[in-house]
């Protein structure tokens, strides 16, 4: 909820009101909790917890279980997230070619740590285990592109094509 400047008063912001017409669909469907919170990442970018509130009171699934489901699943995430997620590879074909290098690099270049975002919320770092992608190890994603025989040197033009 957002509060009016005007009056003070509380009104919905276009998300809420998104995450209600979201609820709407499922309120009667048993086995809605995961489709609501995947509807309800769309529309916030990550699951504030006002929301998660909401979708326990509309599902009327205890908040302490809607909780559990979202910190069980990786998919889920508390902290709003960055436009443009980085995985790096740290799998064992990126290791030995420099994958740990890479990541140092992008660490250096972004200013945050593994899983962090930076402040503009410009970019996600991650870190994983394997993109698949061994051929073109030492290699990182952005999204959906796969970057690939990488130096450290490489990641500052890189990184200048996202937005």
């Amino acid at each position: 909820m957002a509060v009016c400047k005007c009056t003070g008063e509380q009104v919905a912001s276009p998300q809420d009101v998104e995450l209600m017409e979201l609820l709407g669909h499922y309120r009667d469907y048993e086995g809605g909790l995961i489709p609501v919170l995947q509807g309800a990442q769309e529309i916030y970018g990550y699951l504030p917890a006002e929301a998660l509130e909401k979708i326990s009171q509309e599902l009327n699934i205890p908040f302490s279980e809607v909780f559990g489901v979202v910190t069980f699943y990786a998919q889920f995430h508390l902290k709003p997230r960055g436009r443009n997620i980085i995985r790096v590879c740290l799998g064992t074909a990126c290791h030995v070619l420099g994958g740990s290098k890479i990541f140092a690099a992008l660490q250096d270049e972004l200013g945050v740590e593994n899983g962090g975002t930076t402040e503009d919320l410009r970019f996600t770092l991650e870190s994983v285990a394997c993109i698949g992608a061994c051929g073109l190890a030492p290699c990182i994603m952005i999204n959906d592109d796969t970057h690939g025989r990488l130096v450290p040197s490489d990641m500052k033009k890189i990184l200048e094509q996202y937005e």
